[in-house]
């Protein structure tokens, strides 16, 4: 939650070297944060952590999709992860090269695939078996050189996660059987404009161990081991970041030395998201009403489940504190927004100072799943993003307007 770039300093909550309350005094309400030195940091570990299996770094970018992150960590050397067209469209404007984007979805249209196809992408994970058919025939009308494809396994092996983020297991909507995989690979001559190099097998986000990771490693390997030109392994993401103080994680080394004896002979691709922004970012919001009600308290933010759905959607905690420390008591209250929805709660039962309207409180590590996933409901104009460097910010999105709104 707190690290070198995300800290109290003299009882105000920094980024990097900027106070956020001055910050926000010129940007207003609600807004995200994030620092372009933790999110660098974070892939840069990653990166020195997986050097020794030699492994190509993929950033997803349905984790955080504005363009100066995409720009900056393309520039710092990651491929990118992408899992609609429009995210192929963002990478190649962020200035990735089309041989360094995988391309995975499991309902990619065929629009989708034209262009992906088209602009040379390096990798499509296939999830489908008639979406094999529709690359074969769409790289043969381009007159394309083959496409290059992983087939995605979905190992029925359940990962220690949330529901809604277990990707794996048999029930899930995403890859293919392993017995479906077995029966492409045997008949891989089908298919002209194809060529099959790799498998691809993701179970899921916020892992806090590598037992089902490793057991997926070994299904995948299994179907793979006859063919000598099927040589890399796509392990997705899944990475855990820590939304509590004490929240205890693996390590990524430890993920590494886990993995190592099951993946050292192949060619290794990882598609980290979370691990590289959740920690980076957070959402500042201006207390609008105080209100005590049934026995508790409420305070009414201008910040809702429209800048940030996680709590709404996946009941997901994130730490919420005050801008400005005060040295007063704690008493648990719950952190709410305008939205017209009895879900629209930020936090339950977090513990605060007492607060009054014009107070800020930072929602903590939501630089993942945060502003992408905003939405206009409630005709709510989307938050405006800033990028801090050391000393300095930036706006990288602006905030919308009502105006906005008119489309």
């Amino acid at each position: 939650m707190f690290n070198d770039s995300i800290h109290y300093k003299q009882e105000a909550l920094h980024c990097d070297d900027l106070p956020l309350n001055e910050i926000v005094a010129k940007t207003g309400t609600p807004t995200y944060i994030y620092s372009q030195k933790r999110i660098l940091e974070n892939y840069t570990q990653i990166k020195s952590a997986f050097a020794k299996l030699d492994a190509h770094i993929h950033y997803s970018a349905k984790a955080n999709n504005n363009h100066h992150i995409l720009k900056m960590l393309v520039d710092a050397g990651a491929g990118i992860d992408a899992v609609s067209g429009g995210e192929v469209y963002l990478a190649l404007n962020a200035g990735c090269s089309p041989e360094n984007i995988v391309f995975a979805g499991v309902g990619k249209s065929r629009e989708e695939l034209r262009f992906a196809i088209g602009k040379g992408v390096g990798w499509i994970n296939v999830e489908n078996i008639a979406e094999i058919d529709y690359i074969n025939e769409i790289t043969a009308e381009l007159g394309r050189e083959p496409t290059r494809i992983s087939l995605r396994l979905n190992p029925d092996v359940t990962a220690n996660t949330h529901p809604y983020i277990a990707t794996g297991h048999g029930g899930a909507k995403f890859g293919l059987t392993a017995t479906t995989i077995a029966d492409v690979l045997a008949h891989q001559d089908h298919y002209e404009h194809l060529t099959f190099s790799g498998i691809h097998v993701h179970i899921g986000s916020q892992l806090h161990d590598t037992t089902a990771t490793q057991q997926a490693i070994k299904a995948a390997i299994n179907l793979i081991e006859p063919y000598p030109n099927i040589r890399t392994l796509d392990i997705g993401g899944g990475l855990p970041v820590a939304y509590t103080p004490n929240e205890i994680l693996p390590s990524i080394q430890d993920f590494v030395d886990d993995i190592y004896p099951l993946v050292k002979d192949y060619e290794l691709i990882l598609e980290p998201g979370r691990a590289i922004v959740a920690d980076a970012g957070l959402l500042l919001t201006e207390v609008l009403y105080v209100k005590q009600q049934a026995g508790q308290i409420f305070y009414i933010v201008d910040a809702s489940m429209s800048e940030l759905i996680r709590p709404a959607l996946y009941q997901a905690h994130h730490e919420i504190l005050p801008v400005i420390k005060k040295d007063r008591e704690l008493t648990p209250a719950n952190i709410v927004g305008p939205v017209c929805e009895t879900a629209d709660v930020l936090g339950r039962n977090i513990n605060l100072p007492p607060l009054i309207a014009g107070d800020l409180l930072a929602v903590m590590t939501t630089g993942a799943y945060g502003m992408v996933m905003a939405s206009n409901y409630n005709a709510r104009p989307r938050p405006a993003e800033i990028m801090v460097n050391g000393t300095e910010w930036k706006t990288v999105r602006e905030r919308e307007t009502w105006a906005s709104l008119m489309g």
